[in-house]
């Protein structure tokens, strides 16, 4: 290349370079999230939005609630947190989060998930539920997942935990229980009802029996110390729009009533 060109090219390089930087609006800041799999899909179709209106962009770590705030209790790095509202207060008392953030913002129901196409069981009431468990060839959770601490303690109180126990197949949090229906991996799989819905392959046959049924609340807060706390409060805001209700709504979550 000759000396016009590269010089040519550097130009149109650093041409580029200020065209981008002055695309970014001042005070405009890479919020990292840390957020429950039960509101995955929900915060993946507002990202684009909340990002185009308010200017941050998000870099989001996505998982089951027990093990980010595990994560978060061992000092992982971030600016806000969508978790369990449990596990959301249970930060704000060890001092991690800001209580002035708090937001609640939906609920989630639990469900049970066939592969498509297969046979629904009935799980209308309690006896049906427990049937269809000791009925299926196999059952899958996700042993960290915060229905998977929940169904620990259930099994044995409906007396079948030994009756089902050699057909559990206990999963990693990277391999979602509608993800494994979906793929074959198990007859049946128990899971948030908003984590069921995005996968094709998995069908949702419905939520728990009501006398037994999981309704859990999840909700956001910003880190007590964040570099970008007007950002994340920004984002907790958003989140609570009739626009993110409607969202939350397609997505098998039930918002939280305005305030």
């Amino acid at each position: 290349m000759t000396a016009a060109r590269l010089g040519t090219a550097t130009l149109a390089a650093a041409t580029l370079c200020a065209l981008a930087v002055a695309a970014i609006p001042a005070g405009a800041a890479e919020l990292r999230v840390i957020c429950s799999n039960a509101m995955k899909t929900a915060l993946e179709e507002l990202a684009p939005g909340f990002e185009n209106t308010a200017g941050h962009r998000l870099a989001v770590t996505w998982g089951p609630t027990i093990p980010l705030k595990a994560g978060i209790e061992k000092g992982v790095a971030f600016d806000v947190t969508l978790l369990t509202m449990d596990a959301v207060d249970d930060l704000i008392r060890q001092g991690r989060l800001a209580p002035e953030t708090r937001t609640p913002l939906v609920s989630s129901r639990a469900g049970v998930a066939v592969r498509s196409g297969a046979r629904r069981p009935d799980i209308s009431t309690v006896d049906a539920f427990k049937n269809a468990l000791l009925n299926a060839s196999s059952i899958a959770y996700v042993e960290e997942g915060a229905t998977g601490a929940y169904l620990k303690t259930l099994l044995p109180r409906l007396g079948i935990a030994d009756a089902v126990k050699a057909k559990v197949r206990l999963l990693p949090p990277e391999n979602p229980a509608a993800k494994a229906i979906a793929n074959g991996e198990a007859e049946l799989g128990m899971t948030q009802i908003s984590e069921i819905l995005p996968y094709q392959g998995a069908q949702l046959v419905g939520p728990l029996p009501a006398a037994i049924g999981l309704t859990m609340r999840f909700g956001g807060a910003a880190e007590v110390r964040s570099e970008h706390a007007e950002a994340a409060r920004a984002l907790l805001e958003f989140l609570t729009t009739p626009a993110a209700a409607a969202a939350f709504t397609a997505k098998g979550l039930d918002p939280e009533p305005a305030r």
